[in-house]
């Protein structure tokens, strides 16, 4: 199915498809709210303004909040205190709000689209999200109304955006495991994974539509600076942990979920990370930002516009 041009479209597939995958996408994405997960959180901010910040932004709007990986990690590791959290998917919003009762972590939710927030100007310290301008049809607007709502001196960081190289490597490993896949699950043991064969299953039709970007550094910083943001700085990240990364969710999504062994699933996790350990520390000060599968973007509000 082609990807989808009108605005209107993008914005309703996204809704529909982030709806029907909300009940079971921390389990799908390995999502964690522990250490590990702070740690993750943390060190992209690290990565995003070469250091945490020193105090914790006081006032933080997430765009596109999925279940709260970012925001509620972020607020368990005390870099963010208060956080409105807003998605176009209510039952996104709706996963997120369970998460955060469970954790004990207070959250403001707003389903809203990114282009016309309803917030007044310069209400928060950080604008911030994880994984979701790609999904976003006007950046132009998009950016324009990220800088509107921030204070002056106020931060944006935009993490986990598929670089153009990234989102052609991604290609490989998901055609190499798919090829092996048969071979994997018969040394599980376990069984073809019947949903996946469903023509009329909604989630899979509706898959290659939501994602309608992927950046070019430069481009991504272009929307940045048009917007008014200063102090602009663009980085890549993982390169050896996605490509590990997409071959594991493959060969796992080919099999029926209750049969993959746990001890893989704990060697599929604990490789990814020590993976992106070896990029953060050997390939990402090195190479150029577009050869990542992942693009970080950083920037501020003038302290006088």
């Amino acid at each position: 199915m082609p990807a989808p041009t009108e605005p209107a479209r993008i914005k309703e597939v996204n809704e529909s498809y982030h709806d029907a995958a909300a009940a079971t996408y921390d389990s799908k994405w390995g999502i964690d709210f522990g250490e590990i997960g702070q740690d993750q959180v943390t060190g992209k901010i690290r990565k995003a303004f070469g250091e945490i910040p020193p105090k914790p932004f006081e006032s933080a709007l997430e765009i596109g909040s999925g279940t709260g990986y970012f925001s509620l990690n972020l607020i368990q590791a005390g870099v963010v205190e208060k956080v409105t959290a807003t998605d176009i998917s209510p039952g996104m919003l709706e996963t997120l709000s369970e998460n955060a009762r469970r954790l004990g972590v207070a959250v403001e939710t707003k389903v809203t689209e990114a282009e016309t927030l309803p917030f007044a100007d310069e209400s928060f310290d950080l604008v911030f999200g994880h994984a979701i301008l790609h999904h976003i049809p006007d950046l132009g607007k998009a950016f324009a109304e990220f800088f509107r709502v921030l204070k002056p001196g106020g931060a944006m960081v935009f993490c986990g955006e598929p670089s153009r190289y990234g989102d052609r490597l991604a290609v490989l490993p998901k055609r190499g495991a798919t090829l092996a896949a048969p071979l994997w699950r018969r040394a599980m043991r376990a069984s073809p994974n019947s949903k996946k064969e469903e023509a009329c299953d909604e989630r899979h039709e509706l898959e290659s539509e939501v994602d309608v970007h992927a950046f070019a550094p430069a481009a991504l910083d272009g929307f940045a600076t048009g917007a008014g943001f200063d102090q602009v700085h663009v980085r890549g990240e993982e390169l050896l942990a996605n490509v590990h990364g997409w071959t594991m969710r493959t060969l796992e999504g080919s099999a029926e979920p209750e049969e993959v062994p746990m001890a893989w699933r704990k060697f599929a996790f604990r490789s990814y990370i020590a993976l992106q350990k070896v990029d953060t520390i050997a390939l990402e000060p090195y190479l150029p930002a577009s050869l990542f599968y992942n693009l970080l973007i950083s920037g501020r509000k003038p302290e006088s516009t």
